[in-house]
């Protein structure tokens, strides 16, 4: 019986649970604008969680002179000056020297991991996970590595460098593209649980590199595991970046380009309607004629072409050969991924975040007192804030949370405790 003096009936009030499944249900119906309102809203709380690390760090460390002072306490270290140097550090002096070496840092990590984000989107896409980027990066990136040199010697001048780098991104997409095929089709005809596969795989391909790269294709001429390096023009043109190797504008337009066709591919393609539909609902997909067996290794192994793609910009951009120890792109292209809500357009803006925060965190550590582990904890949480609204979406579109956990995201109980 209600209680006629407040109006209100206790059995429609909604449950802490229902306010949750609520605030989801509006999560994943937001628009463009609102997701990136609050994309930009986590930035901001990101960085006043930041703020206040910084403070704290700054208040247990001795120094001799305060770096900040608030409120007439001093701290040791800026949180201003270490905001300013992981974001604008990042661009260098950019209205003074547009072509600045830390820009082309930052040019140079975006590029690859755009090449990596759009590898994760695409198996996403399809509702497999592919934990495995890295092992199918560090493969593209050796085989492109190997066989750009077996070939090197036969051809010179701007022919060469055409035809090298088309080849050695060729080789590297392919090599990708094979090893991302092993764990798609153990998924699609043994069942095999692909996040285990995957992971398994990168700790393979990371072996199977550091004994070909310290033995039979060692560079004679270097201590370290590393492969013989390979001639200037064999690798990507630097024409924007005088005296820099590592960078390259034409390989970052490559990237937009495939992150492009790969957009267009999902959207507008019978390939890319296979994927999609997979991806959101395998079932009625295989209903309605979609081979699924068939998508799966055909996104996994499209996913590792990508990725083996990225491996080979990384050697003919930045490296110049295949060296152990390859920086773990394919690992930071799944939070690209997950940043940019699994849309390959928005893999270029997220990676770009991505390569402001890496180049940006080299500026810190020059620039400021900061201790490295610091500055690593500055950037999880900056990604972490960002990146879980579009996860919880994600999670939101693929699991209808309320059949799971014993309810109906319409249902409205009556009170003779049938559906309505």
């Amino acid at each position: 019986m209600t209680d006629a003096g407040d109006g209100s009936d206790p059995a429609s009030t909604p449950s802490p649970r229902d306010r949750a499944f609520d605030a989801l249900d509006r999560l994943v119906s937001a628009s463009a604008t609102e997701r990136l309102l609050i994309s930009g809203s986590a930035l901001v709380l990101s960085m006043v969680v930041g703020f206040l690390l910084i403070l704290v760090a700054g208040r247990m460390t001795s120094c001799d002179t305060a770096a900040y002072t608030l409120f007439g306490v001093g701290f040791c270290y800026d949180p201003v000056l270490v905001y300013d140097s992981l974001f604008l550090g990042a661009f260098g002096d950019f209205l003074a020297n547009p072509l600045n070496g830390q820009f082309a840092t930052t040019i140079s990590e975006t590029t690859v991991l755009v090449f990596t984000g759009v590898a994760v989107a695409v198996a996403f896409k399809a509702g497999v996970f592919n934990i495995g980027g890295q092992g199918q990066l560090v493969f593209g990136a050796l085989a492109s590595a190997l066989a750009t040199y077996a070939v090197a010697g036969a051809l010179s001048g701007v022919v060469g460098t055409v035809v090298l780098v088309t080849f050695g991104l060729a080789v590297g997409a392919f090599v990708g593209g094979l090893y991302g095929a092993i764990p798609g089709a153990l998924k699609a005809y043994a069942d095999a649980n692909e996040v285990i596969t995957t992971i398994m795989l990168n700790f393979v391909a990371t072996s199977v590199a550091l004994y070909l790269a310290g033995g039979p294709f060692k560079d004679p001429e270097s201590f370290a595991n590393q492969t013989r390096r390979l001639p200037d023009y064999a690798l990507f043109p630097q024409p924007l970046f005088p005296g820099r190797t590592d960078a390259s504008m034409i390989a970052l337009v490559l990237a937009v380009v495939v992150a492009l066709g790969i957009a267009y591919l999902l959207q507008r393609t019978a390939f890319g309607y296979d994927i999609r539909t997979s991806g959101i609902q395998p079932d009625a997909a295989e209903y309605g004629g979609v081979d699924a067996a068939r998508t799966v290794v055909s996104s996994m192994a499209l996913s590792g072409a990508l990725a083996g793609l990225g491996g080979a910009v990384y050697v003919l951009t930045i490296a110049g050969n295949f060296q152990t120890g390859v920086p773990d792109y394919g690992f930071d292209g799944i939070t690209v991924s997950i940043l940019a809500g699994n849309n390959p357009v928005g893999a270029i803006a997220a990676a770009l975040l991505f390569g402001v925060l890496k180049s940006g965190s080299i500026v810190v550590d020059v620039s400021t007192d900061v201790p490295p582990q610091l500055v690593g904890v500055l950037r999880g949480l900056i990604v972490l804030f960002v990146a879980m609204p579009e996860f919880f979406r994600m999670i939101g579109k693929r699991v209808d949370v309320r059949d799971r956990f014993g309810g109906s995201r319409d249902a409205v109980a009556t009170d003779g405790g049938e559906d309505a």
